[in-house]
């Protein structure tokens, strides 16, 4: 038993220091407090009709009707059967959040580094320079908890792959099978898109090498390995997989059918994204100095200032006549950021001491992992810079598969954010082995610390005089108010030159604390400790500017983050299914109505992309027979006063409407175009391409015909129909051609795409029940391969070992 205590001491020592440290930032969670993230705030009233469906039976909807008018729940909020991977990731993940993922990444960074057979302790110190990366800290800040998560399981991937690459085949299989499942299940993939490049950079320097070394064959057998592990990871998520993908295709990120803008000329054809939605967030070439001095660009979009020339600067103007409210307004406005992008959270900042460290790898590190690593870097950054360096970003959106069905740019810097401080720890490894002499180690030191140290140098003595500090909108404000652009860029410059003067004195740190332990001043163990020490302080440090208690509120706050105001209760009052616009907020990115009523607008990254162009084209232009057919029933607003009230609209075409006209137009263009004077409650217009041979267009009118909706759940609808003619029925509901089944009587029966979002039918005479039912089939099968891929994921391993074990005998 000491043997073996022994054995596990270093990982029981890890596992216990991550835990305190996680537990330590976020600290408010010992109060029982929670963090107050943004984006979950928005997840909350999206998905609240989701939440009440599932406690009240038990089961999932997969479709909701509280958001964008409805639209499926796969990318919103979903459980699937058997998702064991799910309850793993949630043992992983035990403590409470956000300090669970800070652990994860900890965690995973330190489990890599073990498999490169880097020293246990030095292990942990890597690990807590990953997980404290200002970029990986500040997403959950804000709440991308999806992102953080998937970008957690990356270093725990590569680690199988590895492995498996290190001939130990049957341990790299498993790893990789289950840190890919895990991976998947984290649900962003775009952080896994980006973790492919990386895979893929590291493919061609493995068989670069094997190809020098001929080991092709060893090769081929870790690809085919590593083709089955993904496989069968891919395999356990199959129903969360198939579902988005599916979903995908008929949201934002999947190709339009439409080939002209609102203004009515030609738009710019692609198979996903626009370029410029996707190259929105890019950034700057030189805001890439971020990784090494935090402020470089000002900080943040909100960055506040001690002792700031500008709040002096307002202050004095308001002693001369400029008005409070706009001094007020000016304050909230002026952003200490100067870069490119039009907002950011924080910078991605590495830390002065990991980007020393980087260099000094490069000086101390030989073979294919520093190839692997320095390539990965560039191609991270390279493609971060997005339109700022089109030449690079235009191939990618043009040529590489799914590239274009993804935005923010910038957000590929993750890959750096992993290959820079493991480099680092690989560079400070040989620093500490005596396979290098020291003659050799003190020359790399002397050659990083002038360039390191040069640079921050640089920037500190002169680095005011490099940059003009300005954005284009403080030109124009400092043409009504003179002086303001003075005051705004010596703020700047404050900043600029305090983080400087910090990298520089971090560098000279650092560097000594090497020389030190080279000249045999101090021994391992205290230049280990020492490199910790500046570790936490440098990256803990800037962490704290833009994630801290302040972020934590009481519990209740978080699970209710909304009281509903006096005019969601007076609209609560009316029990009928309806739906509300609320134009006091932004509604293409606005979860919060949801979460009391179902709202025309909603919050997510993938909208329903017919629905965000009947928005562009429509509602956005104040057409109200588009709001009339999707049955806004209330309309919140406010007054010249900002006073919010309601109305009650009229017009509102109700659950379904019969109409005596159907109007056929060829395409999307000409369906859209025909809402601009549509009067939806007589006539719809269908696409041809909708239509069967014998599909009528003209309905007789009948005057006693009635429809009523009977009953409602989220992906049931019943309705009540009496006609003594045949008769088309327009529904005031989302159409999804995968999922939503109509019955008549319960019969199958055809329903149809009509004014370019809505369902529509043909009803013959009588008395009728018609059913709405959402039963997409991809669940059923996505379930049943998640099951088999279980279930192989268990047996292979299994008759793997025992083959072996055989061959051994």
């Amino acid at each position: 038993m000491k043997f073996s205590l022994n054995k596990f001491a270093p990982y029981l020592i890890a596992i216990s220091v991550f835990m305190v440290i996680s537990i330590a930032y976020f600290s408010p969670v010992l109060e029982g407090k929670k963090i107050q993230q943004s984006d979950i705030t928005q997840f909350k009233g999206s998905s609240k009709e989701i939440a009440d469906f599932r406690a009240e039976n038990n089961a999932e909807p997969y479709w909701t009707n509280a958001t964008f008018g409805g639209m499926p729940a796969y990318v919103v909020s979903a459980y699937y059967s058997y998702d064991f991977i799910n309850k793993l990731d949630n043992i992983i993940r035990f403590l409470p959040r956000p300090a669970d993922y800070l652990f994860l990444y900890f965690l995973s960074f330190f489990i890599l580094l073990l498999v490169l057979k880097i020293d246990w302790k030095l292990a942990i110190m890597g690990a807590l320079g990953f997980g404290l990366s200002t970029y990986l800290v500040i997403i959950l800040g804000v709440g991308h908890n999806a992102k953080a998560h998937a970008i957690a399981y990356f270093p725990l991937v590569l680690a199988g792959i590895l492995l498996v690459f290190n001939r130990k085949y049957l341990l790299g299989f498993i790893v990789t099978a289950l840190a890919m499942a895990l991976e998947l299940s984290a649900s962003h993939i775009q952080m896994t898109y980006y973790l492919l490049f990386l895979v893929l950079i590291y493919g061609v320097v493995q068989l670069l090498e094997s190809i020098q070394k001929k080991e092709i064959p060893h090769f081929i057998k870790s690809i085919g390995i590593l083709v089955v592990a993904v496989i069968l990871a891919v395999g356990t998520n199959a129903t969360h997989l198939m579902a988005t993908s599916e979903y995908s295709k008929e949201s934002t990120r999947g190709k339009s059918e439409l080939t002209i803008n609102t203004d009515g000329s030609l738009k710019e054809v692609t198979a996903g994204l626009s370029k410029d939605y996707i190259t929105e967030y890019s950034y700057g070439i030189a805001e890439t100095f971020n990784l090494f001095i935090p402020r470089f660009m000002g900080g943040t979009s909100h960055e506040e200032v001690e002792n700031s020339e500008l709040q002096s600067f307002l202050q004095n103007a308001v002693n001369k006549g400029l008005d409070v409210n706009d001094a007020n307004y000016l304050m909230q406005i002026s952003s200490m950021y100067w870069g490119d992008q039009p907002i950011v959270a924080a910078p991605a900042y590495v830390g002065a001491f990991f980007i020393f460290l980087f260099v000094l790898a490069l000086f101390l590190v030989k073979g294919k992992f520093k190839k692997w690593l320095v390539a990965a870097t560039i191609f991270s950054i390279l493609l971060s810079w997005g339109k700022n360096f089109s030449i690079v970003t235009d191939f990618f959106i043009n040529y590489v598969p799914l590239y274009n069905r993804f935005r923010a740019v910038s957000s590929i810097q993750v890959i750096a954010e992993l290959t820079i401080p493991l480099l680092a720890i690989l560079g400070v490894a040989k620093l500490f082995s005596s396979e290098i002499k020291t003659e050799v180690k003190l020359q790399a030191l002397k050659y990083t610390a002038l360039i390191v140290g040069g640079l921050a140098l640089i920037f500190t003595v002169g680095g005011s005089g490099l940059f003009s500090f300005e954005r284009p909108i403080d030109l124009q404000i400092d043409e009504q108010i003179a002086g303001y652009l003075d005051a705004i860029t010596a703020d700047r410059r404050t900043l600029f030159f305090n983080d400087s003067l910090r990298s520089l004195v971090i560098v000279f740190i650092v560097a000594s604390v090497i020389w030190l332990f080279l000249k045999e001043k101090i021994n391992k163990n205290i230049a280990l400790i020492g490199f910790v020490v500046i570790l936490l302080f440098d990256l803990v440090n800037v962490d704290k500017r833009y994630v801290n208690n302040d972020f934590f509120v009481s519990a209740r706050k978080v699970d209710k983050p909304f009281q509903a105001s006096a005019v969601d209760k007076e609209i609560m009052k009316d029990k009928s299914y309806y739906r509300v616009a609320n134009f006091t907020k932004n509604i293409m990115a606005d979860g919060t109505t949801s979460y009391f009523h179902n709202s025309i607008g909603g919050y997510h990254a993938a909208k329903p992309r017919r629905y965000q162009e009947l928005y562009d084209f429509q509602i956005s232009k104040g057409n109200a027979e588009v709001l009339n057919m999707i049955n806004t029933k209330y309309i919140i607003g406010a007054d010249e006063a900002g006073k919010v009230g309601y109305e009650l609209n009229k017009g509102a075409n109700g659950n379904a409407w019969f109409v005596n006209t159907i109007s056929v137009v060829n395409n999307a263009n000409e369906e859209i175009k025909a809402l601009d004077s549509l009067n939806t409650k007589i006539t719809a217009v269908i696409e041809s391409k909708e239509l069967s041979n014998d599909f009528k267009t003209q309905y007789p009118i009948d005057s006693l015909a009635d429809i009523q909706l009977t009953s409602y759940k989220a992906n049931e609808l019943i309705y009540n129909v009496n006609t003594t003619k045949n008769q088309f029925i327009v529904f005031s509901e989302m159409y999804y051609k995968n999922g939503w089944n109509a019955y008549v009587n319960g019969e199958l029966q055809p329903h149809y795409r009509v004014n370019y979002v809505l369902r529509g039918m043909e009803i013959p005479a009588g008395k009728h029940t018609i059913e709405f039912k959402f039963e997409p089939t991809v669940i059923k099968t996505g379930n049943s391969i998640t099951l088999a891929s279980y279930l192989l994921l268990l047996l292979i391993p299994v008759g793997w070992f025992f083959i072996e074990k055989r061959k051994k005998e």
